[in-house]
């Protein structure tokens, strides 16, 4: 008799396996939460990550540029621009065209010197590189897509009376402005800000 309550009590009853079960399945259950949330937000730590160096790149382009900024006159076919040419469209975004030294990297068109422009089309921001300061009529700028996702690209020129002005050339100031105010809008409503001094 000692021997079969021995037997008897050696094994698991049908109870305890499932609740074992029970209790494996809600342990794998969390883990599983717990690895796909960690995926998930490096995924987006990744995504958020590449965006804000696509940003870093962009100013970081932009203001190379403008270091390089000249103060001499473009030809167009037979007109004449500015050296700097400022101005914003109905909605307020900004397009930027000016003359800049010859370019730093061999794979950029121009050697002695260009015309450079930055504008917002389609939510990307744009830059384009004309051939030259002069160019024919026809000529076409090769245009690059830097960033995608932006709501807004507003470009402000610092006066010689400290002023900041959403469009230039302006009458009676130099024809550079002193420094820009660059004000990058993303499509999820934050605003990244830039202060660009000329050299």
């Amino acid at each position: 008799m000692l021997r079969t309550d021995v037997a008897r009590n050696a094994g698991f009853t049908l109870v305890e396996v499932l609740v074992a079960v029970a209790i494996l399945a809600l342990v794998a259950t969390i883990a599983w939460r717990g690895t796909a949330a960690m995926t998930d937000a490096e995924a987006k730590l990744a995504v958020e990550s590449a965006r804000w160096q696509q940003l870093d790149a962009l100013v970081a382009r932009l203001e190379g540029d403008v270091r390089l900024a000249l103060p001499r006159t473009a030809r167009l076919g037979a007109s004449r621009e500015p050296a700097w040419i400022g101005v914003d469209d109905a909605q307020g975004n900004t397009t930027l065209i000016f003359t800049r030294a010859g370019p730093d990297a061999l794979d950029e068109p121009g050697v002695g010197g260009q015309r450079v422009g930055y504008r917002l089309h389609d939510g990307r921001i744009e830059v384009s590189y004309w051939p030259h300061v002069d160019n024919v009529a026809s000529a076409s700028p090769a245009t690059y897509g830097l960033v995608d996702g932006i709501a807004r690209f507003r470009v402000l020129n610092l006066t010689k009376e400290g002023q900041f002005s959403d469009r230039w050339p302006l009458p009676g100031d130099s024809p550079l402005p002193r420094a820009l105010r660059v004000e990058i809008t993303l499509a999820d409503g934050s605003v990244v800000e830039r202060w660009l001094t000329l050299s």
